[in-house]
């Protein structure tokens, strides 16, 4: 009898391990086009990647979400915490408006708008939009909304700043109350952070296409991409808030990445032309704030520096600590998760993160 006991023991022990393994392959299936490899084969340091998997465990609160690490166009870390999993969609915040900036050039492939040099009130007609002070309105152009430098009263770091996303969230008309604003300084001339740019390229595209921003994203982008489970806010007024509030899980977060840093190929097929994201990418302003050194189409530029050797950073960036890093030198796409929202540490959580995995690269 003990030994019918012991082998049954034996078998229920064998069963549930494999209902373990098989639970997890479940979790996690193989992504089409994202070959999973371990991380010897793309020369990164799997002990410095272990500590930091261990430290995110063990180290509070806990809100951080996701890391997803592609390398040489391999899948080499995806890992998940505190209930989070591969379909979870998250609020990815301002990281939003790179992916807006990736909707307007697919608008410009496809001819819905001709450049960046248009004045975006080519696209307001009068007929639908009130029409714009004669302050120098109508010298914005669309590479100026993009730049974060349109010249309209509009500062999301100055809580008296009349163009205060509070201020029109609830609006019904978007547009007409950005272009209702003063204008106080020349297009062009600086960098001023804020949601009224992106709220107007998104504009741009959904009057050109016809189709809110959503539903042109799941076309010419989502779909394309694999990516089917995501939610972005559409305002009631009709129009999708371009500025963020975009659901995403932190794979297909990682996804944008990968499509970026392979020049607006996936898997073999031009989504986005490689022409745009040359542009997008250029630096249009220069500056330091401690962190980033410029500023491309709604993409932040940083050089990060790891063991005394520099790595040259485009990066998307939300509320929260959810970042999207991509290295084209070291063809590494860097995926980040948080719910950290209005938190100090977020952001200096999630670089330190990157740093770890900079630090895990081999020469």
């Amino acid at each position: 009898m003990n030994c019918i006991r012991i082998l049954v023991i034996a078998l229920l022990v064998n069963v549930t391990c494999a209902a373990q393994t098989d639970l997890t392959d479940r979790l996690k299936p193989p992504v089409a086009g994202l070959v999973k490899v371990d991380l010897a084969s793309v020369k990164m340091n799997a002990d410095t990647i272990a500590r930091l998997i261990k430290s995110i465990n063990t180290t509070p609160p806990n809100d951080f979400r996701g890391i997803v690490v592609i390398k040489n166009n391999n899948l080499v870390v995806e890992e998940y915490f505190n209930t989070y999993w591969r379909e979870t969609i998250h609020d990815i915040r301002s990281a939003g408006k790179s992916v807006t900036a990736l909707l307007l050039g697919i608008a410009i492939d496809k001819g819905l708008v001709k450049s960046t040099e248009q004045s975006i009130y080519d696209f307001f007609p009068s007929a639908k939009f009130d029409q714009p002070k004669k302050d120098g309105h109508q010298e914005i152009k669309i590479k100026h909304l993009l730049a974060m430098s349109s010249g309209l009263s509009a500062d999301d770091d100055d809580n008296n700043s009349p163009g205060g996303t509070g201020n029109w969230i609830t609006a019904n008309h978007w547009v007409n109350f950005a272009t209702s604003l003063p204008m106080i300084f020349k297009p062009g001339e600086k960098f001023v952070y804020n949601d009224i740019c992106p709220m107007l390229v998104g504009a741009i595209i959904e009057e050109t296409s016809g189709k809110k921003l959503a539903d042109f994203a799941k076309e010419n982008l989502f779909t394309p991409l694999g990516i089917r489970e995501y939610y972005w806010y559409t305002a009631l007024n009709g129009s999708t808030a371009p500025m963020g509030n975009l659901y995403l899980t932190t794979l297909d977060f990682a996804k944008l990445g990968q499509l970026v840093i392979n020049k607006g190929n996936w898997q073999g097929k031009q989504v986005i032309s490689s022409n745009w994201i040359n542009e997008m990418l250029t630096k249009q302003l220069t500056f330091d704030d401690g962190v980033a050194n410029g500023y491309g189409y709604f993409w932040w530029r940083a050089t990060r520096q790891v063991n005394g050797k520099k790595y040259e950073c485009i990066y998307a960036s939300g509320n929260g600590g959810n970042v999207l890093f991509i290295v084209p030198a070291e063809n590494l796409v860097v995926s980040l998760t948080s719910s950290a929202y209005g938190q100090r540490y977020a952001h200096r959580r999630s670089r330190a993160i990157f740093d770890s995995v900079l630090r895990s690269l081999k020469e």
